[in-house]
This record gives C-alpha cells, structure tokens and sequence, in this order.
C-alpha cells in the first residue's frame, strides 16, 4: 500500500549552508527529517565540486610539499571554494565548505587559544585548513594539531612557499568549469526524463534508462522493499540476492546517517523516493558507481518525478505489482534469464518465496474473455500463499500462468482452487463454467518450475471443452502420460521420436497450410468419441474424417490401433513440450 505524508509543522525548504557543507560527502536521501532544499544543495557539492583530495594533487600544490597531518578521513570532502585568512577571527567571513589556506601570521601561540580556534573553524564547517610552515610557525602547532585530531579536521602543512593566488585561480577556476558542466548535464537528464514522462514510458524502461545513466544498478522498489523493476547490468544475481534485507538495512544506514547529522560513505546506495501528492509508492535505489557530472541523487530525483508522474496516470493502484510480476513470469516462461540462480533472485525479490518452497504452475483460463490476465493477477489472494501471474505470452487470448509459492508439504485444495477460480470468474465478468484451472506438479526449482507451467498449460488442451455448470478444476496426476514425459525433461530421444512419427503431418501443413495436427489433436483428446473430436476441431463430421483418413494414409498406420494411438500422443505431447 502507497503511503500518505503530511508536512511537519516548522518545516522549510531554506538552505541551510552549513549543514549543507557536513552533508556534501553524500548522505543518501531516503526522506524524512532531511531539510530537501539543503539537501540538494550537498549533493550538488558532491557532484561537481573538487575534494580536499583533489586540490592537493593540483601542480600548484604539490610543488609546495604538501603533508597531510591528521583528519584523513576528511580528505574526500568536497571544496565549496578557497579562502586566505591570516586572522584567528575568520569564522564570520566563512559559509561553510571552504579550504582554508593561511601562514598562521594572526594564529594565537598559546595553546589554549589554538585549541579554541581549531574547534571555531569546527563549528564553521570549514572542509580543512592548510599552514605554509615559515617564520611565524616553522613548526606545526602543537595544540592546534591536537585538536584538530580530535575534531578529525583535515589539517594540512606546506613544507615550501607556496603562491597562495595560484592556487585559488586553479581551484575556482575547475569550481567554475565543474559547475558549468553540471548545470548541462542537469539540462540534459531534465530533458530526458521530461520526454519519458511526456512519452508514457513504462517504469521499467524509465529504470533502465537510469542505470545506463549512471552505469550502475538500478532498482525500483516498493514500500515493503519488493522489487518493482530493475536494471541489473547483466548481474542480476549479484544485485538481487537477498534484496530485501540488503535494501533494509541501507535505508536504516542512511535514517541513522541522517540522525546523527553524520557522512556517509562513498559505497552507500543512493535513494530517493518515488513520491507525489502527497503520496508515496516506493523508492528508487542506485547501487555504488561512477559520478555522475549532473549528481546521482540529482539523477534519480528526476527519474523518480518521471515515475510517479507515470503512477498517477495508471488507472489500477496495483499496476506497477502486475507489470512486474508479467515481466518476471514472460522471462521465465522464455527462458530469458542468464541462470536459475538469476531468475531465483528475481522471484524472492519480488515477494516470490523460493528457497526452501515447493513450487507450483497453474494455467488459468477465462473463455472468451479479455481481461483474463488482470482478473487472474487480482484474484490471487484467493490462494492463500504467495502467487505472481502474467498472461502467457505462448497461449491463447484468455489464458493466464500463475506461480505459486507453497510451504514444504503444503498443497493447493480443491477448495482453495474453487474459491480462486470463483474470484476470477466475478473480477472477469463471466459464467464460472468459463473458467478452467490447470495444476501442474509440485517443483522445487526453477527447472522442475518450468516443467510444471508446461505441464499446467498442456493440461486446458482437452478438457476445456467439456460441457459443465461450474469452473473445472485439474490436475497434472489426472494425466498419467503427460507426467510421465515430463519426468524425461528434454531428452533428445523423446524429440526424435516425435519427428519420426508427424514429420509427414508437419510436412502437409507447412506446405499447404493444412490442419492436420490440429485434427489428430482433437482425435487424440477424445479417442473413443468422434463427434466430441469432431466438435473440438471446429470440423463438420463429413470433413473431420477425410482428415483423419488422409492422416492415415500420409503416415501408414491405423487409428484403431491402441498401441499406435498412444504413440502418436506421446509424439504430439513431446513436441509441445519442446516447443
């Protein structure tokens, strides 16, 4: 469920500059109690302003013999600009975010007053403080230097002169062109996003589009931390292996972040929250990458105005759950994913218990019904257990394949079956008697799940059109053959067998466009009666057996021969299954 937000009373959206310099290092935003206007302005400094790091690896810097005395850790702050004091009275000329560099002509000697200067600049929120060594202090200070430490103030000494003009030139001179370059590349993810929004881009084009921005993963989560959409770069099962849990505990590193008014790391996710209205439906999570000239958070801010734009023009409040899921189970069913461990991953993350379950595939179908598939997905809670649902892209207009996820020992009762088969046939307004449910073989793994889909799918083939007043339920055990060649899986020999057997038939059809597959389909789902066969192929009685005679005589045989009967339907039951 979305969640509402409200306004805290006192809230404003004016920067607040030195929060904003404590905060440049990157907190990720995951919303509350973050001042967003200041907020942004610190990932605006992270992104296109230089660090401490940087400015002494400057060639004018350097030739100075810089030496890094304590604050270490500081050095990957960012450098809002450079300013020269000699005074100890430079608090009140200072915004926050700025390198200090000084001969120490006006520092105090005593170290009281060293100490106390050192905790000022603190309070300032100065990014560091670098001291050409010379008459006034050939020597680092000791008691600034002990305080420094204790502030983890970055304190940095030139061992030669230095020409302080040239290095501020070359630092506001990159401070200048960096931002230049930011301000264009913010121009630029403005217009993309703004052109997906205009396009009615689907969330998961928007969250590819966003890790190829940033070249790194990207995931679209829900307010439970079930993954929506994702941009893997080719590593799902690196990105989604315990996705819930990894993602809970980076939203709590960056809420206690945020609480203790503390920097995080650069190997922190960034998030942002998909949100509009009002209303919240999830976050956007970048995973650790490369800068991005414009900013990450910057980045995903955009995308995420662009998605829930998206949200609010879909109709059903479930949209984003149903696209997911048809995604998952089409790639499944498609065999497009790199490993079972891969597609594993996917289903756990997108609240699709894997490990340790049994598996089931069901296929549902809703007779003569267009709205089948969304019927299906909002009917799922009638399981009882954990389902997704897509309408099967290999099946006709109508037909469903739902994954259920069970507790070992569990199973799907007929009760059960009814009351999710009675949900469909109100949510798709039609008859109960148009509604059929397959049940494939329990699985436990992704192989044994695909072979129960198939299963369940070949399952409506022949008894979808028995006469009936309510939904038909079942079962892949009602089918001791289909079973049984499942239980062969691939095997090569069963697809020589069915060559050997219909190449004549596929023959036939392919170059007269004939139906004769179709005919001894229908044949074989009711042997013992030729006008039900007859009445399933859509054939007149007359029509139906010159078909059959012409099967007869393409492929030699006699269909009053039990023994070739069963072999045909084994033949016809294993190229399905291939296919």
């Amino acid at each position: 469920m979305p969640e509402r937000h409200g306004f805290a009373g006192g809230r404003t959206d004016r920067p607040n500059p030195e929060r904003a310099a404590r905060e440049g290092a990157g907190a990720p935003a995951s919303g509350a109690g973050f001042d967003r206007a200041a907020k942004r302005q610190a990932v605006s400094r992270q992104a296109v302003l230089p660090t401490i790091r940087e400015v002494l690896r400057l060639e004018e810097v350097v030739t100075s013999l810089p030496e890094v005395l304590v604050g270490e850790a500081g050095l990957d702050r960012p450098v809002r600009w450079v300013h020269v004091s000699e005074t100890a009275d430079v608090t009140h000329l200072v915004k926050g975010g700025e390198l200090i560099l000084s001969t120490g002509v006006g520092w105090p000697r005593d170290a009281p007053a060293q100490r106390e200067f050192a905790a000022r600049l603190v309070d300032a929120a100065i990014a560091g403080i670098v001291l050409e060594l010379g008459h006034r202090f050939p020597e680092p200070p000791a008691a600034f230097l002990d305080a420094a430490r204790h502030h983890q103030l970055p304190f940095v000494v030139l061992h030669r002169e230095a020409r302080f003009v040239a290095i501020t030139e070359a630092v506001h001179a990159r401070i200048i062109a960096d931002q230049m370059a930011a301000l264009r590349a913010r121009d630029e993810i403005h217009a993309l996003f703004t052109q997906l929004s205009l396009h009615g881009s689907p969330a998961d084009y928007i969250v590819a589009q966003v890790g190829r921005t940033l070249g790194s993963p990207v995931v679209l989560e829900d307010l439970t931390h079930r993954v929506i959409a994702v941009e893997a770069m080719g590593d799902d099962a690196r990105v989604l292996h315990e996705w819930e849990q990894r993602s809970r505990d980076a939203h709590d590193r960056a809420a206690d972040a945020i609480a203790r008014d503390a920097i995080t790391g650069a190997d922190d996710w960034t998030i942002v929250p998909v949100e509009a209205r009002g209303i919240r439906w999830g976050y956007l999570v970048a995973l650790p990458g490369r800068p991005h000239p414009a900013g990450r958070t910057n980045v995903l801010e955009q995308a995420a105005i662009a998605l829930a734009l998206g949200r609010l023009a879909d109709r059903g409040t479930d949209e984003w759950t149903r696209t997911s899921h048809e995604r998952i189970v089409n790639a499944l069913l498609g065999r497009r994913f790199s490993g079972e461990a891969s597609i594993a991953d996917r289903l756990e993350a997108s609240g699709l218990p894997v490990v340790g379950r049994a598996l089931v595939g069901l296929a549902v179908r809703v007779r003569g019904s267009g709205v089948a598939a969304a019927a299906t997905a909002s009917s799922l809670r009638e399981l009882g257990s954990p389902a997704v649902s897509s309408a099967h892209p290999s099946a006709d207009v109508g037909t469903s394949a739902v994954i259920v996820s069970l507790s070992r020992g569990g199973r799907l009762s007929d009760q059960v079956l009814s009351s999710f088969a009675a949900a469909v046939a109100k949510a798709a307004d039609a008859p109960p008697a148009e509604v059929t449910i397959a049940v494939g073989a329990d699985a436990d793994g992704i192989p044994g799940l695909l072979a129960s889909l198939e299963q369940a799918l070949e399952l409506l083939t022949p008894w979808d059109d028995h006469r009936r007043r309510g939904p038909l339920i079942v079962r892949v055990e009602d089918r001791p053959l289909l079973r049984l060649l499942n239980s062969f899986g691939s095997d090569p020999r069963l697809q020589a067998h069915s060559e050997r057997m219909l190449a004549p038939l596929i023959e036939y059809d392919l170059r007269r466009g004939g139906d004769l597959l179709d005919v001894l389909t229908a044949y074989l789902a009711y042997p013992g009666n030729r006008t039900r066969a007859a009445t399933a192929s859509h054939l007149s009685r007359s029509v139906f057996y010159q078909r059959i005679a012409l099967i007869e005589e393409l492929l030699g045989i006699s269909l009053d021969d039990g023994e070739v009967v069963s072999a045909l339907h084994t033949a016809l039951l294993a190229r399905r299954a291939g296919r």
